[in-house]
């Protein structure tokens, strides 16, 4: 496969970790303030991570790797806020993450069976979709820690 179609694919991670970055920096704020809020700056940091070495990646391949999330996202993040606006708090939140993490994840499974990348790309790919796996648990674990508290 051509290494453009590997700058391609990491262009559309690219783009969709980056609209998990801003997802997270979003939802941080709604929380307002605490642990909660803690943990998912702390996500979005990680997130930023992930950005940094895929577009390191699509660089090494010639690549000028996209800085912006998409339009999609956007509007993933109004509903977030109606759902808040409807009374939906804390809870509200982690089912939006949730959905944008399932989308994430399925986009990071489909590239990771790509078998005629490079060796250097599917280290980085694998690299980061761990990074995503286990920032998905963590949000699966607070998922359990609020319904269980309420």
């Amino acid at each position: 496969m051509s290494s453009n179609t590997e700058i391609s694919k990491l262009d559309d991670l690219i783009v969709t970790t980056i609209d998990s970055v801003k997802g997270y920096e979003h939802s941080a704020q709604k929380a307002g303030g605490g642990i909660f809020a803690d943990l998912l700056l702390a996500l979005a940091q990680e997130r930023q991570s992930v950005v940094a070495m895929l577009q390191e990646q699509s660089r090494a391949l010639g690549g000028e790797p996209n800085e912006f999330g998409s339009a999609a996202a956007t509007i993933h993040r109004r509903f977030e806020d109606l759902r808040l606006a409807f009374g939906g708090g804390d809870a509200a939140i982690i089912k939006e993450i949730e959905r944008g993490e399932d989308y994430l994840k399925e986009e990071f499974e489909r590239v990771r069976k790509e078998d005629t990348f490079s060796i250097s790309t599917r280290d980085t790919v694998e690299r980061c979709y761990q990074i995503i796996a286990a920032g998905r648990v963590q949000i699966e674990q607070l998922d359990v820690q609020l319904t269980d508290s309420h």
